[in-house]
């Protein structure tokens, strides 16, 4: 899995996956031009999509609906190192559902790969390279 993150100017850049492609921006009092998520937000939108898409599979699963489906997140900024955390997904359903088919849908959601990255951190390891120029 790979993406690709080019600096457009200011504080605005752009994130390539595949064919898809995204802007990320600050908003004004960050001196940005508020035309895209932030990064904090870029990462609660995965966890929830990430969630979301569990969650369906489940409906789905049991012949369920899942038009409709709301996944809201949260997390606080903390500091010392600044950071996110105490995330809250909360997933609302269309429709009334048994007690049983909430336990499964929750299930379902504790194996999303977000939520299990972030339960799990790896080593992220730090490169930096610089282009070479050519000299003519």
């Amino acid at each position: 899995m790979e993406i690709t993150v080019e600096h457009l100017g200011s504080v605005q850049f752009e994130i390539k996956a595949r064919q898809h492609s995204i802007i990320c921006d600050q908003p004004p009092e960050n001196a940005g031009f508020d035309e895209g998520m932030t990064p904090p937000e870029l990462l609660l939108a995965s966890l929830g999509s990430c969630a979301g898409f569990y969650a369906a599979q489940y409906l789905n699963k049991f012949k369920l609906a899942t038009k409709g489906t709301l996944v809201r997140v949260t997390a606080e900024k903390l500091k010392e190192p600044p950071r996110l955390g105490d995330f809250v997904v909360e997933v609302e359903l269309p429709v009334e559902i048994s007690e049983e088919h909430k336990q499964g849908v929750e299930r379902a959601v504790h194996h999303c790969l977000i939520h299990n990255t972030l339960l799990n951190p790896s080593k992220i390891e730090l490169a930096i390279k610089s282009m070479s120029v050519s000299k003519a």
